[in-house]
């Protein structure tokens, strides 16, 4: 367990344990699991996740579908972050922390049922706001200009005429509403996109999860928009995201704004499910009213039980890591902030308690399993990974510099070669040795 549930808790107070001793005891528990050093797939999530009414919409959709829980979870709390819009938030010294989120669901091709995920929550989302649903939620996130348009200010110019003075006229009215939930299910391309010289989507990107004000200096490109409040998810395979994703500087200033999550299939219904509309209606009705409490919230604190848990799983969120494992988890104190501060606001709270932040830190962990099974055996450096992947291919044998340099068919400068092997030297993941020869000694490289 990620955190001591109130039955452990009694277990263990009768066994002599104080109040103050278990909370200890559940932070232990949380550093431990969190600094498995595992590349299996993640440890099923925490019931702590399931708290409120997410987790109740995760019970009563479970039974009739083959999605995995962690994934309508996931979406259902970036739908009900966007559809409220930016009025409620919890400050960070000068930062304000939004109820928007990134997710990217990370599956099997079709086997990983995320389209069949989305299709519940987006059924869900219909019965809550109709309007924000067929409106507000979009796909086809192909470059930075179209962000921008799709949540622009008014654009404005100056004309000139014969009889009066210059003066400004609007010339395109803008967009109203600033909430969008980008969905793409082919996320993949987004990340084509986003690598190309040039492109300008993966700054913007940044730029809506930070604050929503997004402009480009682009010539031709006068539109700008502020105040947007913009949520995403994607759904991607795991071999297209180890392929176009590969590049530890596009992850810390890209990645590490998304949370990614392994899915798969949690059942086989060769028939179905028999969830019924009338079935979600009582759930839907409980989240409109959270939606409608949440856009007239303003600034969220947390409560002082909140506050000791948050000062006591601190240090550890904070801890950085090395590799692309380290580089897409390098923000999981503002993750955890946001996950938790729309558990609060999904109960129709103006504050964060300590339930809200223990079913953030479950689903943060889980997301934290997820990113280390995706990249923990890569560095973020295309030579280096490649390196390191010929060695563990080669356990026994090893590589000497000679073979190392025939990965590449000679097209990688010794230099480069150099640097790769100190990087990966610098994180214990290889040993060089020595070999004699009737010549000058060989270097022999082995995977640790």
């Amino acid at each position: 367990m990620l955190m001591m549930t109130q039955t452990e808790i009694s277990a263990a107070i009768d066994r002599g344990l104080t109040a103050a001793e278990c909370k200890e005891l559940s932070v232990l528990n949380f550093r431990k699991r969190r600094s498995l050093d595992s590349l299996e797939w993640p440890e099923p999530l925490d019931e702590v996740a399931l708290h409120g009414l997410p987790g109740e919409v995760v019970r009563a959709i479970s039974p009739h579908t083959e999605a995995d829980n962690v994934a309508i979870l996931v979406q259902l709390l970036a739908v009900f972050g966007c559809c409220i819009g930016k009025s409620a938030y919890y400050a960070v010294e000068g930062s304000r922390h939004a109820a928007n989120i990134f997710a990217v669901l990370v599956g099997k091709t079709s086997k990983g049922r995320k389209g069949t995920s989305w299709s519940r929550v987006r059924q869900i989302s219909e019965m809550v706001d109709d309007h924000f649903t067929q409106q507000r939620i979009v796909s086809g996130l192909s470059s930075g200009e179209g962000l921008v348009w799709a949540v622009r200010d008014p654009i404005e110019r100056m004309e000139k005429s014969k009889d009066e003075s210059p003066r400004m006229v609007v010339t395109d009215p803008g967009v109203e509403d600033k909430r969008l939930l980008v969905v793409e299910e082919e996320f993949a391309s987004v990340l084509k996109v986003a690598a190309r010289d040039g492109n300008t989507l993966s700054p913007l990107i940044r730029q809506a999860w930070d604050r929503g004000d997004l402009q480009t200096l682009t010539k031709n490109s006068p539109a700008k928009a502020t105040g947007a409040h913009i949520s995403v998810i994607g759904h991607i395979v795991f071999d297209e995201l180890r392929r176009y994703l590969t590049q530890t500087e596009s992850a810390n200033g890209f990645a590490n704004r998304f949370l990614f999550v392994c899915i798969r299939r949690s059942k086989c219904l060769p028939d179905g499910g028999k969830l019924t509309e009338r079935d979600l209606e009582p759930l839907a009705r409980a989240i409109a009213a959270s939606v409608k409490h949440a856009r007239v919230t303003g600034a969220v604190t947390m409560t002082t039980q909140a506050r000791d848990l948050w000062h006591a799983v601190y240090p550890t969120l904070s801890e950085g890591a090395a590799g692309m494992f380290g580089a897409v988890t390098s923000r999981g104190e503002a993750q955890v902030v946001r996950l938790a501060l729309l558990y609060a606001l999904i109960d129709c709270r103006t504050q964060i308690d300590e339930p809200h932040l223990t079913a953030a830190l479950a689903v943060w962990t889980f997301c934290e399993a997820s990113a280390r099974h995706i990249f923990g055996a890569t560095l973020g450096d295309t030579i280096a990974d490649e390196i390191l992947a010929a060695l563990r291919l080669n356990p026994d044998e090893g590589l000497t510099r000679t073979g190392i340099s025939e990965l590449f068919r000679r097209h990688k400068t010794a230099a480069e070669i150099d640097r790769a092997l100190k990087l990966l030297e610098k994180h214990n993941l290889v040993q060089v040795s020595l070999e004699k020869t009737s010549g000058r000694p060989v270097e022999m490289w082995c995977a640790q």
